[in-house]
């Protein structure tokens, strides 16, 4: 049986990452105790339920500030208004680590959960919600759903996609397996063709580019032009 990594993040940043992940994917081989807080003891050597509000609000600040030290605003020349202020509003990543490097992945997969609560709770805020992740032990599959609105009708997709052993220097294939072959913006298994801009952007920003921020500049985009076509062409359908 393979060790467990512990990331150690705050009772409040627990509780935010909640509605992003799954209970299945708090048990990545990272342990994040939900339901038994009282049970996991942190750094300080008290256990969590026990500790005071000062206490959890330093800690939090601490995780917050763990993406944003020492890290200066990402390069989005390349893009739209609208999708740069996005990028802007995602925490940036410090640790340049990938699933190979065992020492350094624990606290790079802690920045990517850290981040991607900022975006869903951006997203919900701006009142566009509109994914769910979960993945492996190890954190090296990510797997969950996707969902476009057009024209007041809710279209939801499968979405997965692996770690790159040399991530965060490749970034990730996203797919979306059901629509293999129905749009020529694919290749072949369902990973999206992403625009021109994507790949010069995510090199000029490693590691600062994570997974919320390819979902952000690739996926989301990518929904968004070519949902609306598939269902003019009659290729996709509402589901329900």
């Amino acid at each position: 049986m393979s060790q467990c990594h512990v990331v150690r993040l705050c009772q409040p940043c627990r509780a935010r990452l909640c509605p992003v992940m799954s209970i299945s994917s708090l048990c990545l081989g990272i342990v994040l105790e939900l339901a038994s807080l009282a049970l996991l003891e942190f750094g300080s050597g008290h256990p969590v339920a026990q500790r005071s509000e000062e206490a959890e609000c330093r800690e939090c600040e601490q995780c917050d500030s763990a993406l944003s030290s020492s890290l200066s605003e990402p390069d989005v020349a390349m893009v739209d208004e609208v999708t740069k202020k996005t990028l802007t509003q995602i925490p940036l990543l410090g640790t340049n680590a990938g699933p190979r490097d065992k020492d350094q992945w624990p606290q790079r997969l802690k920045e990517e959960y850290l981040s991607l609560i900022k975006y869903v709770e951006n997203n919900k805020s701006a009142d566009n919600d509109w994914f769910r992740l979960e993945s492996n032990k190890e954190g090296t599959r990510w797997f969950g759903k996707c969902w476009y609105i057009h024209q007041l009708i809710k279209y939801e997709f499968d979405v997965e996609f692996d770690i790159p052993v040399t991530y965060p220097g490749t970034a990730p294939e996203i797919a979306i397996p059901e629509l293999d072959g129905k749009t020529a913006k694919m290749y072949r298994g369902g990973k999206i063709c992403l625009t021109d801009h994507f790949k010069p952007l995510w090199a000029k920003n490693v590691p600062k580019f994570g997974i919320a921020h390819a979902f952000a500049l690739g996926l989301g985009p990518w929904l968004a032009v070519e949902v609306p076509e598939l269902v003019e062409r009659g290729v996709i359908g509402n589901k329900e």
